[in-house]
């Protein structure tokens, strides 16, 4: 559990919180934060909020489904998510920065369309208000604590400005797991990384997190205050491995349950390429290079490893909009 207050608290306080938070990221890549700022009134309401959206109408959700979005925005129905060519048995919401789609020429780069509007649902206006002021508060705090990460790293707070300004790339998930009884298999969401610098998980009141340890699977129950907070593999990259994107998934709920969560992913702008930071060398020597998977490259320009996680995810949405990208409908076919 990492308490954001110690930062700023007395020297010696803020000496052991930075030496936890950089032991945190390193060994599980996952931890709790607390002492955060963000009002747990808002929390709630966005959750109550996401109680209301699943339990719209099926044709009011499939309006704003996210095959209308070449942005990969909108709702996902269960059943056409898949994480290693396996259908991962959740519905959700996905929302990014809302911003305008750009003019751009027919020989643009494909990762150039991610960039245009949300999708929201008609009968449910008081949802956009309350996920983009969670999302802004949110942009802000993971901006924060990117900062506080370069401190831990000997690095001026600085250091990611660049990469973040003026755009970030953001998203925000507002997903519904159904109860055993309801899902086709025990796989909520298979197991994965994630692709940029940081994620939040705001969970509700139902277990299923789980992160990869030397001994199996960690559960990471809900703990009321809290988000879970883990290490993406652009930031992962951007240490030489000295951070760690470590693997986790989510289990599908008991049956007659369901469960409910708001994932926060904080990555560059499109256009930025993944900035190598230089350790100091007590930091450097325990670096242990970014994990290698043939199966899903890593690429220093931002655009193209959004791109490549969305089409693997989505391929409805893939064949839909980027039907000329044939290797990347190929990639589809087995996301990580």
């Amino acid at each position: 559990m990492i308490d954001l207050r110690k930062f700023t608290a007395d020297p010696a306080s803020r000496s052991t919180f930075l030496e936890d938070l950089r032991r945190a990221a390193r060994n599980e890549g996952f931890f709790y934060l607390v002492g955060h700022g963000i009002p747990e009134e808002l929390t709630q309401r966005v959750l109550h909020l996401a109680r209301r959206f699943f339990d719209l109408p099926e044709t009011e959700k499939l309006a704003i489904e996210n095959v209308h979005s070449p942005q990969f925005r909108g709702y996902t129905r269960i059943g056409t998510e898949q994480t290693r060519t396996l259908v991962d048995w959740r519905e959700q919401l996905d929302i990014g920065a809302e911003r305008s789609s750009p003019e751009l020429p027919p020989d643009a780069a494909l990762w150039l369309r991610l960039d245009g509007p949300n999708l929201w649902p008609a009968s449910l206006p008081d949802l956009k208000p309350a996920v983009l002021d969670l999302q802004a508060r949110l942009t802000a705090l993971a901006i924060h604590l990117l900062g506080i990460f370069a401190t831990a790293l000997d690095q001026s707070d600085d250091v990611f400005d660049d990469v973040l300004a003026n755009a970030p790339t953001t998203l925000v998930k507002v997903i519904r797991y159904p109860g055993r009884d309801a899902a086709g298999s025990g796989q909520g969401v298979g197991p994965h990384k994630d692709t940029g610098f940081l994620t939040f998980v705001l969970q509700d009141v139902q277990s299923g997190l789980e992160v990869g340890g030397d001994d199996g699977w960690i559960a990471a129950p809900p703990l009321p205050g809290s988000f879970v907070v883990n290490i993406g593999e652009m930031l992962e990259l951007a240490t030489d491995g000295y951070l760690r994107a470590n693997i986790h998934r989510v289990v599908t709920p008991p049956a007659g349950t369901d469960r409910l969560s708001v994932a926060y992913f904080l990555n560059p702008r499109l256009d930025a390429t993944v900035p190598s930071l230089t350790l100091p060398a007590a930091l450097a020597a325990e670096a242990r290079g970014p994990a290698r998977d043939p199966d899903n490259p890593l690429f220093q320009r931002v655009g193209e490893n959004i791109l490549k996680s969305q089409l693997r995810s989505h391929p409805e949405v893939a064949r839909r909009h980027y039907p000329e990208a044939a290797q990347a409908i190929a990639l589809a076919k087995s996301s990580y």
